[in-house]
């Protein structure tokens, strides 16, 4: 299974934020949308990644308040990414490697969206449900004289 494939089910619905924007506004944002995470972009580029993690930090480090901070101070400005075509297993081992719930999926410089640890997650267990699924429908199906020769020998 390929990161694609999770996109083409997710959707392609993508929430960014630009650096200089108020944190205030990307946690509003977050809060509104019930959202994790947002792609920071500058000029057409990613230039970082903001989630619940970054934006809790900053007010801890505030003293409580986000203040007048602006996203580029909050954000993660090397986030991990992946192309459409990483393989599943390689992403939830990246994931697990940098702790990342979040991961910006690039096609060369075009942003083609965001997996989520919970997209990942979900992707492994309907997966095992499908196979779980043909597995039955194959042993309920097995032949009666395959089954009554096995049973005599």
């Amino acid at each position: 299974m390929k990161v694609l494939d999770i996109l083409r089910v997710k959707g392609s619905t993508l929430y960014t934020v630009q650096p200089d924007e108020p944190l205030a506004m990307a946690a509003q944002i977050m809060a509104e949308k019930d959202i994790g995470s947002l792609v920071v972009m500058e000029h057409g580029d990613l230039v970082g990644m903001l989630t619940f993690r970054e934006v809790l930090a900053c007010i801890v480090k505030n003293g409580g308040e986000i203040g007048r901070t602006l996203v580029r101070k909050a954000m993660d400005d090397h986030p991990l990414t992946c192309t459409s075509e990483t393989d599943m297993d390689e992403v939830r081992r990246m994931m697990l490697d940098r702790h990342a719930r979040y991961m910006p999926v690039m096609n060369q410089k075009m942003l083609m969206g965001v997996i989520s640890f919970y997209d990942v997650a979900k992707a492994v267990v309907d997966s095992q449900n499908f196979e779980n699924k043909m597995l039955k429908a194959y042993i309920r199906d097995w032949p009666a004289e395959q089954d009554e020769a096995t049973q005599k020998g």
